[in-house]
């Protein structure tokens, strides 16, 4: 009998776990995969380069979490870059951009003097608002209709935050639900700019940058920090695989205990409450309580009988928005891309950061258009990151790994299937590489493609989505998975969620996992 079990080792499952077990409970964590970490994971899928497969970048995890679970104790290292992106341009220019607002300012006036001058304005107003929204991500959501006098004092003082941003509350309002471009048309003139900046407002969704929404999209994107730096990304120092393997380390110092290739068949319940349970291979495991890490339609219509909810919230359940239009592609490299734009094969400024592959507003809308209709993109947008100029550990001397974060490919194809169509969509993202740095295509040794299916089928992602839904107004907040029940309990007594479906949403931020145990624990002490 453990006091919980916690269905998936993805970092939120594991968060909650930890959190749980300091608190003196004994939990058990069931992994169906042969490692921690869901889709925060690192692989030696090719001899002597190490991936990570799908996440790949940090910022968002929260740096309370850090510190209270000693992550830096368990050999989380974080490697921050800087320039943080380089943009190169089919006319030769580039833009980079990064943590010091005097280097943006330089770089940004090559193409416009007055966007250079409005800026750190712009910064400046995303600062002021993060600085009302990023505490809601450590907090339960409130219940608009609850009177309880904790959830109305919580109101209360989001409200009393939120009229502190004066006018620049309108502009909030805006980007909670409006397009990116017209945030980024409002500031900006040069396309160059507005391109670059327009890809945190569409990664990992089934939108463009005109779509209602894509500008908290970006939003959520500049949130977080590393290592005390608002705003930086950086890689882990072995992969994203390290940030789990520091979860799993800290939480089995608490007393947890992991098990690996263990798929869960089935919630058990009795008399409506859940108490345990059943694995693939039919042992039944009892605990107090049950969290799940996987996705709102695996936790709550897979592995729950469908006539144990209501049938009002199952209905509810099957509408989620679960479009996604991802691909990762990781290569193994022989040698750095030579750009055209920025020629050099040793490694400099234009390797450590997202390399981004969109020229244009009307590229991305385009690539869009395409996956609208079902088509895998014929110009796709790319996010290119190569951790091994930063990270020895991760490829052999002098060569590297590239992570290509591509869009859009949509789950739903008009014709064919990704199995069919995996490695021609592959070839194309090279091909595009190759437009920029000459001599690419030459250099890969191997590749790992992983459509949207193959994201379904080997990480339980429903719909490729990395999110566990998409990150759309109506399925934010009060209503991250759903309104009435975005408070991680669930209508199943004893059942709570605690991944990425739940608030405060997608991104390897930890959050969800750690206020999951906190309904968890707030529950047991009535």
């Amino acid at each position: 009998m453990h006091d919980a079990v916690i269905i998936g080792a993805g970092h939120n499952g594991l968060v909650a776990a930890a959190y749980l077990a300091r608190a003196g409970l004994r939990v058990l964590v069931l992994e169906r995969r042969s490692m921690v970490g869901g889709a925060a994971i690192t692989e030696e899928i090719v001899p002597g380069f190490k991936f990570s497969r799908l996440s790949y970048v940090n910022s968002l995890f929260r740096p309370q979490i850090i510190q209270d679970l000693r992550l830096k104790d368990y050999g989380l290292k974080m490697l921050p870059r800087n320039p943080s992106s380089f943009t190169p341009f089919p006319d030769g220019q580039f833009l980079f951009l990064g943590p010091e607002m005097d280097a943006n300012v330089r770089e940004i006036k090559k193409f416009s003097t007055r966007d250079a001058e409005k800026f750190p304005r712009y910064e400046a107003m995303l600062e002021r608002l993060v600085e009302v929204i990023e505490p809601t991500l450590d907090q339960m959501p409130v219940d608009p209709l609850s009177f309880h006098p904790g959830n109305l004092l919580k109101m209360i003082r989001l409200g009393w935050r939120a009229r502190g941003l004066g006018i620049d509350l309108y502009r909030l309002l805006s980007m909670l639900s409006g397009p990116a471009t017209t945030l980024l048309d409002e500031w900006f003139e040069s396309e160059h700019l507005k391109a670059t900046l327009a890809t945190d407002a569409v990664i990992g969704a089934m939108a463009s940058p005109s779509s209602p929404g894509t500008a908290y999209v970006l939003f959520h994107h500049v949130m977080g920090e590393t290592d005390g730096a608002r705003g930086v990304w950086a890689y882990v120092r072995g992969g994203m695989g390290a940030l789990s393997e520091s979860l799993a380390a800290s939480a089995r110092a608490s007393g947890v205990e992991i098990r690996t290739e263990c798929p869960i068949a089935e919630v058990l319940l009795d008399n409506g409450k859940a108490v345990g349970v059943l694995t693939g291979d039919g042992e039944e495991i009892r605990a107090g309580v049950v969290l799940s890490n996987a996705d709102p339609k695996i936790s709550f219509l897979k592995l729950l009988d469908r006539k144990s909810l209501p049938a009002e919230f199952v209905q509810k359940v099957e509408a989620i928005d679960f479009s996604s239009a991802t691909f990762k592609l990781n290569l193994a490299l022989r040698e750095l891309p030579n750009f055209e734009a920025l020629p050099g094969s040793q490694p400099g400024p234009q390797h450590q950061g997202t390399i981004h592959i969109s020229p244009t507003m009307d590229w991305i809308e385009s690539a869009y258009d395409d996956a609208r209709q079902g088509i895998p993109s014929r110009n796709p947008v790319l996010e290119c990151t190569i951790p091994s100029v930063l990270d020895d550990s991760l490829a052999p001397d002098s060569q590297h790994v590239m992570s290509m974060f591509v869009q859009y490919a949509p789950y739903k194809l008009k014709e064919g299937t990704w199995d069919e169509k995996k490695e021609a969509f592959a070839d194309r993202c090279i091909d595009l590489m190759e437009d920029y740095a000459p001599g690419f295509r030459a250099s890969v040794i191997a590749r790992d493609a992983i459509s949207p299916l193959d994201m379904e089928r080997e990480f339980s992602l429903t719909g490729g989505n990395i999110f566990h839904g998409a990150m759309t107004p109506n399925q934010l907040y009060f209503q991250r998975p759903l309104g009435g029940w975005a408070r991680y309990r669930t209508p199943v007594n004893g059942y709570y969620l605690c991944g990425a479906g739940a608030h405060p949403g997608g991104g390897v931020i930890g959050a969800c996992g750690r206020n999951a145990a906190t309904a968890v624990l707030k529950d047991r002490a009535w």
